[in-house]
Parts: C-alpha cells; sequence; structure tokens
C-alpha cells in the first residue's frame, strides 16, 4: 500500500510557475514509477509526466518543454514543477506511483493521491 498526499496547487496568472509536491507513505526508491496525471472539468483523466525509478523521465506533448518532474528519495516526494502556464493546464493535478511485483507472474499495483486544483487564470 501506498498513500499518496499532493500539495502545491492554487491559482495562478498565465505565464506564471507552480510547483506541486507529491508525498508518499513509503520510500519511493522502491516505487517503479511516479507520476503525475490531471483532469479537467467534464474531460478524462490524462497522464502528464512520470519519472522511473533510475531517474528515466517521460512527459506528454501538452508540457513538454515547460515542466519537470523530479524526486527527492530521502524526502519520499515527487515534484512537479509547471512554468509557462496556459489556462488549458486549469485541472486537478493527482499524484500516482505504479509498483511491479512477481509473484510470480507481472502484476502492477496503481495507488492515487487526492489531487491538488491548479487554475490558471487572469
Amino acid at each position: 500500500q501506498v498513500q499518496l498526499v499532493e500539495s502545491g496547487g492554487g491559482l495562478v496568472q498565465p505565464g506564471g510557475s507552480l510547483r506541486l509536491s507529491c508525498v508518499a507513505s513509503r520510500s519511493i526508491g522502491s516505487i517503479n514509477a511516479m507520476g503525475w496525471y490531471r483532469q479537467a472539468p467534464g474531460k478524462q483523466r490524462e497522464w502528464v509526466a512520470r519519472i522511473w525509478s533510475d531517474g528515466g523521465t517521460n512527459y506528454a506533448d501538452s508540457v513538454k518543454g515547460r515542466s519537470t518532474i523530479s524526486r527527492d528519495n530521502a524526502k519520499n516526494t515527487v515534484y512537479l514543477q509547471m512554468n509557462s502556464l496556459k489556462a488549458e493546464d486549469t485541472a486537478v493535478y493527482y499524484c500516482n506511483a505504479l509498483v511491479v511485483a512477481y509473484i510470480p507472474k507481472r502484476v502492477e499495483y496503481e495507488y492515487w493521491g487526492q489531487g491538488t486544483q491548479v487554475t490558471v487564470s487572469s
């Protein structure tokens, strides 16, 4: 089991920046991947960024070049730094943890936080 708690959301003007944080209840070094997803009103949840246990990262095209995902294993925390924010970035942002187990077949477990609201508006 992994509990995830997000923070850092808020109201920001277009062009501004925010840093979201996600604190995990256990060592993120033992988690295969941590990621961020978002869900705008009336839309499906979409993937935003992911960081793997080896430090590799992936980004959705919609945020590539404007966002950076990082991790601090000592603090069991993953961050999403978002710059040059646009109105279309407005959404609830969710932290996600992916744990892969071999028992003995491969099984994936996903855990979600409660989300943090990001609103980009002037």
